[in-house]
């Protein structure tokens, strides 16, 4: 009989797999995001009852691997080796299934066991791709489960699933993949070497493993525990085989190929898909910056004249009824305190309340941007432009969020993986004239220039984003030496948003914009108000 505890699910995946939306379902508002200690990489945890046991879910960076190539991929494996949740649910996408099951293949080889819950089904089935859920299971070896996620379909399976597994652990017998044949006998022999000397809670076939893949840190921690005859033969096995790095990624794609060889029917040579055929206009290297310039100009536009007016609206009659209200309830207290509370702390908190309208409408627009698989075509065509700062385009998406406040645009930045790139971006995010700024040229160039107030605000504006750009060229030139960053990054399939998703993200970077520069707003205000 299984005991009645919590059971701990981590939520694995490549990035664009919709395992944000998976866990947003599972969990609703009841999670928390936070970051990972000592990181700067967002931590999400969440929980939820089935059959009177709690699951607390926690979600896993996006990664393509658990190789050390980046801060997200070592986070992912240290998670599932070190704290061993109960269940590992890889959420792969349906449309790019062997891709997907590179990540699932390294799962497996770590000791927790896996569901593999294969998202997407109707984008796929949009896009000529069909999957066979019972045959793709039974060539695993493992729990697999179809899903809709954007459609809540497959999310009461799934629950059932990861129940029945955390209970029946000892029946579980994946199909793993292995090493090619030609380097077999090298990995049986390091594995020889260094089983006695393997911390725990580490395996020792998964050290073997990355040690052939010559993965740093795995290294670093092994060259350190062996003794000094044990890591001088490893180092030269290694040195002798630089190229089983080959023979390991060669026996996880042959094992892809024959997991999928009857579960995965692709479209007909020749069909021309939605994505494709949209992709034609949004990559294009002059139609698609059109576009996007397009698309930015239609997302200003909305945000402005939809939330000015309810700016306009909420200082009035919130911000000016309650300044109101605190002046007759003070009305007997000493003038320095009525004036605190009106001037100082109502003031400072009506300075935040009046930036949400607008702070919620862009930051709709983005979410619907991004859950369409839009703002990664969006970094694609700008990371031409992005170079001249040493930047690539995946810095383009959060200062773009800049222009709806500089907090989350900072905060946005940890999408980058390079040390140097993410500092640059964090650096130049201030610079981006947010709402609030524009909202102050709104309220001052009438004042000054009457009717040339657009043209000089939108000069004022093109004017930041040029000190921008100079402040990138010069600082990438001077402080980093003019060093390049390399660009990848996957161009998700276009499907439906999920309204939900968005709702959740909305609410998320609200809150931490009323946590983050709400207070500060707050403090400054009091100061203000002290000095004058």
């Amino acid at each position: 009989m299984v005991e009645e505890r919590r059971i701990r699910v981590a939520l694995a995946g490549q990035p664009n797999v919709g395992k944000s939306t998976v866990f947003n379902l599972l969990t609703g508002l009841s999670q928390h995001v936070g970051n990972w200690p000592g990181k700067t990489v967002e931590r999400k945890e969440g929980a939820y009852s089935h059959d009177g046991r709690e699951v607390q879910l926690v979600d896993l960076p996006g990664t393509y691997s658990l190789s050390a190539n980046s801060v997200e991929e070592v986070i992912a494996r240290d998670y599932i080796i070190k704290e061993c949740p109960d269940v590992v649910v890889a959420v792969v996408n349906a449309a790019s299934l062997e891709r997907n099951l590179y990540l699932v293949a390294e799962l497996l080889s770590l000791p927790s066991p896996v569901i593999v819950a294969v998202n997407m089904m109707d984008v796929a089935e949009g896009h000529g791709v069909k999957v066979e859920p019972k045959v793709l299971e039974a060539a695993l070896g493992v729990p697999v489960v179809p899903m809709v996620a954007t459609k809540n379909k497959g999310i009461r399976e799934l629950v059932e699933a990861i129940e029945r597994l955390a209970a029946n652990g000892s029946l579980y017998e994946p199909k793993r993949p292995e090493i090619r044949e030609d380097h077999a006998g090298i990995l049986r022999q390091i594995k020889q070497l260094i089983v006695d000397y393997v911390p725990d809670p580490y395996p020792p076939d998964w050290i073997s493993i990355k040690l052939l893949e010559g993965d740093d840190e795995i290294l670093k921690m092994m060259q350190e525990l062996l003794p000094d005859d044990v890591r001088e033969r490893v180092q030269a096995i290694l040195h002798a085989h630089e190229d089983a790095v080959l023979s390991v990624a060669s026996g996880r794609y042959e094992w892809i190929g024959r997991m999928t060889r009857a579960a995965l029917t692709h479209p007909g040579l020749g069909q021309v898909t939605v994505t494709e055929r949209l992709d034609r206009w949004a990559t294009h290297p002059l139609w698609g910056v059109a576009l996007l310039a397009g698309i930015l100009g239609l997302v200003f536009w909305l945000t402005y004249s939809v939330g000015a007016p309810l700016q306009a609206l909420l200082e009035e009659y919130v911000v000016g009824g309650a300044a109101q209200l605190a002046e007759r309830a003070l009305a007997g207290a000493p003038a320095w305190v009525a004036s605190l509370v009106v001037d100082g702390v109502i003031g400072g908190a009506g300075t935040v309340l009046t930036f949400i309208p607008i702070l919620l409408i862009f930051f709709a627009f983005m979410g619907l941007l991004e859950d369409v698989g839009y703002m990664a075509r969006a970094g694609y065509v700008m990371d031409r432009f992005m170079h001249l700062m040493g930047l690539h385009g995946k810095s383009f998406m959060p200062l773009f969020l800049g222009f709806g406040c500089n907090v989350p645009a900072v905060m946005g930045a940890r999408v980058i993986e390079s040390r140097r790139g993410r500092l640059l971006t964090i650096i130049l995010a201030p610079f981006v004239p947010c709402t609030a700024r524009m909202m102050v040229l709104a309220f001052f160039t009438p004042l000054f220039f009457g009717s040339a107030a657009p043209l000089v605000a939108w000069g004022l504006v093109g004017l930041s984003l040029a000190v921008l750009a100079v402040s990138g060229v010069v600082i990438n030139k001077v402080a980093f030496r003019g060093e390049l960053s390399a660009f990848i990054m996957e161009l998700p399939l276009y499907h439906v948003p999920n309204w939900r998703t968005i709702g959740i993200l909305i609410w998320q970077r609200t809150v931490a914009f009323i946590k983050r520069a709400g207070t500060v707003i707050l403090v400054v205000s009091v100061v203000l108000w002290a000095l004058s």
